[in-house]
């Protein structure tokens, strides 16, 4: 019904219910709320009647004592919260403690008694020396309970004096709910909901300026999000410029979640850029002057896409999620040579040349996943519950190809704050043309994955090619295929919080601390891991961290990590911008 019903309690013979209602004292027609009172319900019938109210006070936490003849409940009838006894046959009320700082739990409606059915023995809260404490109180005798005192009358419970405000004009108006009011047959023009949209957020805009070995550049960026009232329409717009036209990324996504089989698109255009750079001297043919020569030659991978989305939840954390679209990956290589003259620094030409590169690729892509989340996530990364994804992606098309992906991630907490977070990863391309060249291959020491070996550690003093292989590199070769296996295992604490540094969980600041170990193979359909009897080496690593949470803007990992498989380089430095797994 429409009234507040709380905290019930079962007779001993548990044929009725005692329980706090405010049905007796609010008006629902001009919302005076009232004080709640105490009303019991008979089971078999489901007849319920009220008790012998007190007027102006709260009748709360209803407990029967033995026999079921009397209820225990809190009441602030003198303006103090104290335990009172009433007979339920004849309402005849007494008062039990008679506490200066009174008889209460965390807020004013709180339970804070207890009765226990057997002896009677009452367990109750209060507020003493700066803390809660539950103290016990043994069964009262009916003759020593204190008797009642008698309240002026018309006055309310703890008003200040004088007592007697029966004419107050302020106590009249504060009496008075329905002055003001329009009248009942008052009708108010409705208009039906919009769900247009208006602006939520903008992401961080970015401004960049800069020169480098490839020239000067200038780029930026900035994300929109919108949303109608109710969140159930959503729209984001991102778009960031790098240079040229041609390296242009942008996105427009939109989802609707009115119903519960969620539903979006995605349109977007994402370049990829490298470079490679070279340069010598020579002489001018015409003038015979020496000059310097630069070249430049930029490839450009560039990856548009139209996306629908799918998403129906089973529960608040499971759900299957399904895609499917069309993208096109496109490619250009262009050649930059400029000259300049060694003799006074000037430059003499620059020449822009397009290059043959690879055809385009055009997809159809589809997509299925089942998802489960029951994680809690601190401020850098989850720190209790489970994580799941079980998806198939097929592509068809210029390439047919299947990528499949299982990533299970578990988060335990042996001792709080301590958490132990484990994660097992597969991803794999396979198919007919799972490896074609034109496909980006899959790197292990992507940050995320195994640590210690990322791309931009290595140097070439520690590739030690084989004999008749100059070109290989095996400690960087190992770690590229088609499918990867990974495992991560990892200790997490809040740093500050199990130092004592400020106050919480976290202290004064979100910084975790990490120890971690992690192991991963990569291999394609030519080759197999080690561990199924193959040529490709699991490759392990060890370390500590910080991660930390930088004001909400982004998380920073910094880590110290021993990768075992690079007998060149004993410890690394790695530092990354993202949550922990």
């Amino acid at each position: 019904d429409v009234y507040a019903d709380l905290e019930p309690t079962w007779s001993p013979d548990g044929r009725t219910l005692a329980f706090a209602t405010d049905r007796y004292t609010t008006d629902l027609t001009n919302l005076d709320i009232g004080q709640l009172q105490l009303a019991l319900m008979d089971f078999a019938t489901g007849e319920i009647r009220q008790l012998p109210p007190i007027k102006g006070a709260k009748m709360i936490n209803p407990q029967w004592a033995p026999g079921g003849s009397e209820l225990y409940f809190l009441s602030d009838r003198d303006g103090i919260s104290n335990i009172y006894r009433m007979n339920v046959a004849t309402g005849a009320l007494t008062q039990v403690t008679n506490l200066f700082a009174g008889v209460s739990g965390i807020t004013a409606l709180s339970p804070a008694i207890t009765v226990a059915q057997q002896s009677g023995r009452i367990l109750y809260s209060s507020f003493r020396e700066n803390g809660f404490i539950i103290s016990e109180l043994e069964p009262p005798a009916a003759e020593a309970a204190p008797q009642l005192a008698q309240l002026p009358a018309g006055t309310t419970p703890a008003m200040l004096p004088p007592q007697d405000r029966t004419g107050s004009l302020v106590v009249s108006v504060l009496e008075d709910k329905r002055t003001g009011l329009p009248p009942a047959d008052t009708t108010f023009a409705t208009t039906p909901y919009s769900s247009g949209l208006s602006l939520d957020y903008v992401g961080q805009p970015t401004l960049v300026a800069g020169a480098d070995r490839f020239g000067t550049y200038l780029g930026g960026g900035v994300a929109l999000f919108f949303s109608d009232l109710l969140g159930n329409h959503n729209l984001t717009t991102m778009l960031q410029v790098n240079g040229t036209l041609k390296d242009i990324t942008a996105l427009v996504g939109y989802t609707n979640v009115t119903h519960r089989l969620n539903w979006g698109v995605v349109a977007q255009q994402v370049p990829y850029l490298v470079g490679s750079f070279a340069q010598g001297t020579d002489v001018d043919p015409q003038t015979g002057e020496p000059i310097l020569i630069q070249q430049e030659i930029l490839e450009r991978q560039t990856d548009r896409q139209i996306t629908g989305l799918l998403a129906y939840p089973f529960s608040r954390t499971s759900r299957i999620e399904f895609q499917g679209g069309v993208e096109r990956i496109s490619f250009d290589r262009e050649l930059r040579t400029e000259t300049f003259s060694l003799v006074d620094g000037r430059q003499l030409t620059e020449d822009h040349h397009d290059l043959a590169s690879l055809d385009a690729i055009n997809l159809a892509t589809a997509d299925a996943a089942l998802v489960y989340d029951n994680s809690f996530f601190g401020a850098t990364g989850p720190i209790l519950g489970r994580r799941m994804r079980f998806e198939v992606s097929p592509s068809f098309g210029t390439l047919n190809f299947v990528a499949g992906l299982a990533d299970i991630r578990q988060y335990i907490m042996p001792a709080r704050p301590f958490t132990l977070a484990f994660r097992l990863l597969h991803y794999g391309r396979y198919g007919k043309d799972g490896e074609d060249p034109r496909i980006r291959p899959l790197y292990l020491g992507e940050d995320g994955l195994v640590r210690g070996y990322s791309f931009n550690s290595f140097d070439a003093s520690e590739c030690h090619p084989p004999a008749g292989s100059p070109n290989a590199c095996p400690v960087f070769d190992r770690l590229v295929g088609s499918r990867l296996g990974i495992g991560n295992v990892e200790l997490r604490f809040p740093l500050l919080g199990v130092l004592g540094l400020g106050s919480g969980y976290y202290g004064a600041f979100p910084i975790d601390m990490v120890f971690f170990g992690d192991a991963g193979v990569a291999w394609d359909s030519q080759s197999k891991p080690d561990f199924l009897g193959g040529n490709r080496q699991t490759v392990f690593s060890a370390g500590t961290g910080l991660r930390i949470n930088l004001f909400g803007f982004a998380i920073g990992e910094v880590d110290l990590v021993h990768p075992f498989e690079r007998p060149d380089r004993n410890w690394v430095w790695q530092f990354s911008l993202q949550p922990g797994f």
